[in-house]
C-alpha cells in the first residue's frame, strides 16, 4: 500500500452516493481507456518515486539511461501484476504498484560492507572508477540489483505460503495497532535523509513544490472541474471532478518541472556545479536521446539473480509489512466499488497472488516488490467508476507505457530539488498513516504511551548505530552475522519487532490495546447494492468446474472454502464479513472473536 495526499472517500460522507459503474460491470470501451489511463496517472507519484529513492544504493550514479530502464521495467511489473491480481487475486478494482516496505530492507542490504557503492565512500577518487554508464560501471550496479532481486524472490515465496494456505488469520491473531503504528510509520521516518538530500540541491524549489503539493491537496482539493462522462441510458452529459484532490502530486510537480524550465531559460540557475545547478532541466536531456524507444522488460535483463540469506531475512521484514498494509484496502476498495466485503478465501488469494506478483517483479528486476494502492482505491470513491474492467485495461497501459523507453527516460529529467519537494511531502504522509492507527488505541494509558514512545526511539536509534557498527556482530559465522546486520539495520523491522514484543508481553485489555476497534474497522463494512459474493470473487471461466470437485472446498484460497468442514467448529454465513455465534462475532478474516457489544 502506497501513500500520497489524496484521500479515500468514504461513500456515505456524500449525499450522492450511487455508483455510475459497479465492479463487474464494464463501461463503453473509450471510457475504459480514459478511465484506465486516469488510474495509470494516479499511481505514477509511488511507482516513479521508488526507483529514485534506490537509485544511489544500486550505485547507479548519473548513469541515467539505466535508471530510466529501471522506472519502465517497473511500470511493465506494476501493469502485470494488476492484472494478475485482478483477473486471478482478488478479483476487486485495485492497482499493484512498487511498495516503500521494501525500501529500508533494501538499503540495510545494499549497506553491507560488500555492497557498499564506492562512489560514495569518503575520500573515494573518482578518477579510478569507471565513467558512469560504461560497461564495468553497469556491472557494478547489476550486481546489486541481482543481489536485490534474488532476495525479493524467495521472501515472496513466503506470503504465497502465507496466503494460498490461510495463515494470515493465525498471523493476524498477533499484530494489532501498536505493532502496525512503528512499523509503518518508521518506514517514512527512516526515509528523511534521501528527501533532505534532493531537496537541498536547491531548497527554493523543493519548498515551492511543496507548496503547490499543499496548495492542491489541501486547500484546493474541494474546488471541481466541469469534466464530460458518459451514462447509461442518457449518453453524454458534464459532472464536476475534484481533480486537485485527485493528482495533487502529479500536477505540482509538472508545474514546478515548467517553472524549472522557465527559470533555466531565464539564465536563473548557475552554469557551473554549485549551489542551485541542479534545478535546471537541460543538464539530463541526454538520456531521451541515447535511451531506446521500445525495450520488451525480461527475466534475467540485468544478469542471474543472487541469492544470500541475510538478503532473504532482510526482505522478508518488508514482505510483513506489505501484507499488513494490504488488507484494509482489499476492505475499502470493496466498500467502494459496490461489492460486498471480501471473504476469507478471496482475502488468502488476494495475498496469495500479491506475492506471486513480488516474484515477477523480482525476476524481471524492478529492484523492488508489488503491493496494492490505497491512492487509487480513493480515486474510485471520487469518480464513482468501480469497474474491474478499468483498472484492468489501466494495467494494459501501465505495460505498454513500461514498453516505450524514452515515456521512462522523460521523468529521470526532472530536476532533483522537484523530486526531494515530492519526497517531503509522501515520506510525511507515510509517517502520518502510520501514526494515524493510534485512532483506536487509548492513548491516556501510559502503558501504551511506553510501547509507542520505546518503539519508535529505539527503532530509529539502534540501527543508525548498526550501520556503522556491524563488525561487532560476532556468532562465528559470516551468514548470521550478515543476517543479523540487515535486520538491526533496518529502522521498521527493530520497532516492529520492539512494538511486536511490548505489546504482546505487557498486560493490556483488548479494549486498551485497541484490538477490538481495529479488528470492527476493518470488517464494518455491508454490501451496497446487494451483489452476491459469488460473482464478484468467484474465478473466471473455471468456477464451474471447481465445484463439482469436493476438495476445491477445503482449499483456502477457493471460492467454495467451508470453514465448517474444516474446522467443525464454525458455521459460516455466505454473505457477511462476520460470522455471528450467540452473543460473539468471528471476524471471518482472523477468526478471532470478539464481543459483539463492542462495535461501534
Amino acid at each position: 500500500m502506497q501513500y500520497v495526499v489524496t484521500e479515500v472517500t468514504n461513500p456515505d460522507d456524500s449525499a450522492d452516493n450511487e455508483l455510475l459503474y459497479s465492479v463487474d460491470e464494464v463501461p463503453p470501451w473509450y471510457l475504459c481507456i480514459i478511465l484506465g489511463f486516469q488510474h495509470y496517472l494516479t499511481a505514477f507519484g509511488s511507482n516513479f518515486t521508488v526507483p529514485l529513492v534506490l537509485a544511489p544504493y544500486f550505485c547507479i550514479g548519473d548513469d541515467k539511461v539505466g535508471l530510466s530502464e529501471i522506472i519502465s521495467t517497473i511500470f511493465f511489473v506494476s501493469g502485470l501484476s494488476t492484472l494478475i491480481q485482478t483477473t486471478f487475486g482478488i478479483r476487486l478494482p485495485i492497482i499493484q504498484g512498487s511498495t516503500f516496505a521494501f525500501l529500508t530492507p533494501t538499503m540495510g542490504i545494499l549497506s553491507l560492507p560488500q555492497w557498499t557503492c564506492p562512489y560514495t565512500q569518503k575520500g573515494a577518487n573518482l578518477t579510478e572508477l569507471p565513467d558512469y554508464g560504461s560497461p564495468r560501471h553497469r556491472e557494478m550496479w547489476y550486481l546489486r540489483l541481482c543481489e536485490i532481486q534474488g532476495a525479493v524472490m524467495i521472501a515472496s515465496l513466503f506470503q504465497i505460503v502465507i496466503g494460498f494456505s490461510g495463515l494470515i488469520g493465525v498471523i493476524l491473531r498477533f499484530i494489532g495497532p501498536l505493532s502496525i503504528v512503528p512499523t509503518i510509520t518508521l518506514i517514512g521516518l527512516s526515509l528523511f535523509p534521501a528527501a533532505a538530500d534532493l531537496a537541498s540541491k536547491n531548497w527554493y524549489i523543493a519548498l515551492m513544490t511543496m507548496f503547490l503539493i499543499a496548495l492542491f491537496s489541501q486547500y484546493l482539493r474541494n474546488i471541481s472541474v466541469p469534466m464530460c462522462r458518459y451514462e447509461k441510458g442518457k449518453g453524454c452529459g458534464v459532472y464536476r471532478l475534484q481533480i486537485f484532490k485527485l493528482f495533487p502530486i502529479l500536477l505540482a510537480m509538472v508545474l514546478s518541472w515548467l517553472i524549472c524550465a522557465i527559470l533555466t531559460v531565464a539564465g536563473a540557475f548557475p552554469d557551473d556545479k554549485s549551489w542551485g545547478y541542479e534545478a535546471r532541466t537541460d543538464i539530463k536531456t541526454d538520456v531521451i536521446r541515447d535511451a531506446l524507444w521500445f525495450r520488451f522488460p525480461y527475466p534475467g535483463q540485468w544478469g542471474l539473480p543472487t541469492v544470500s540469506v541475510a538478503g532473504v531475512f532482510g526482505i522478508l521484514a518488508g514482505v510483513l509489512a506489505s501484507m499488513m498494509e494490504s488488507l484494509g484496502d482489499y476492505y475499502a476498495c470493496a466498500r467502494l466499488s459496490g461489492a460486498p466485503p471480501p471473504p476469507p478465501h478471496a482475502i488468502n488469494r488476494g495475498i496469495g497472488v500479491e506475492g506471486i506478483g513480488c516474484v515477477i517483479a523480482g525476476a524481471l528486476g524492478s529492484g523492488n516488490g508489488t503491493t496494492s494502492y490505497s491512492e487509487n482505491v480513493g480515486a474510485i470513491g471520487i469518480t464513482k467508476v468501480g469497474s474491474r474492467r478499468v483498472v484492468q485495461v489501466g494495467g494494459i497501459i501501465m505495460i505498454l507505457l513500461g514498453c516505450l523507453g524514452k515515456f521512462g527516460a522523460l521523468f529521470v529529467t526532472i530536476p532533483d530539488p522537484v523530486v526531494g519537494g515530492v519526497f517531503m511531502i509522501t515520506f510525511g504522509m507515510i509517517t502520518a498513516v502510520g501514526l494515524s492507527n493510534l485512532q483506536f488505541v487509548n492513548m491516556n494509558s501510559s502503558r501504551n504511551i511506553f510501547v509507542i514512545g520505546t518503539s519508535l526511539f529505539f527503532g530509529l536509534s539502534f540501527p543508525v548505530w548498526m550501520r556503522s557498527h556491524s563488525d561487532y556482530i560476532r556468532t562465528g559465522s559470516d551468514i548470521a552475522n550478515q543476517i543479523i546486520s540487515v535486520l538491526l539495520s533496518t529502522s521498521m523491522f527493530v520497532g516492529g519487532v520492539a512494538g511486536f514484543v511490548l505489546d504482546n508481553t505487557i498486560p493490556g485489555t483488548p479494549e486498551e490495546r485497541g484490538i477490538r476497534r481495529w479488528r470492527n474497522q476493518l470488517s464494518s463494512t455491508e454490501p451496497k447494492d446487494g451483489t452476491e459474493s459469488s460473482s464478484v470473487y468467484d474465478l473466471p471461466l473455471i468456477q464451474k468446474y471447481l465445484d463439482r470437485v469436493p476438495l476445491f472446498n477445503f482449499l483456502p484460497f477457493c471460492p467454495r472454502f467451508d470453514l465448517d468442514a474444516c474446522c467443525g467448529r464454525v458455521k459460516r454465513r455466505s454473505n457477511s464479513a462476520n460470522i455471528q455465534i450467540n452473543n460473539d462475532v468471528v471476524d471471518s478474516a482472523t477468526n478471532v472473536a470478539y464481543d459483539s457489544s463492542t462495535h461501534l
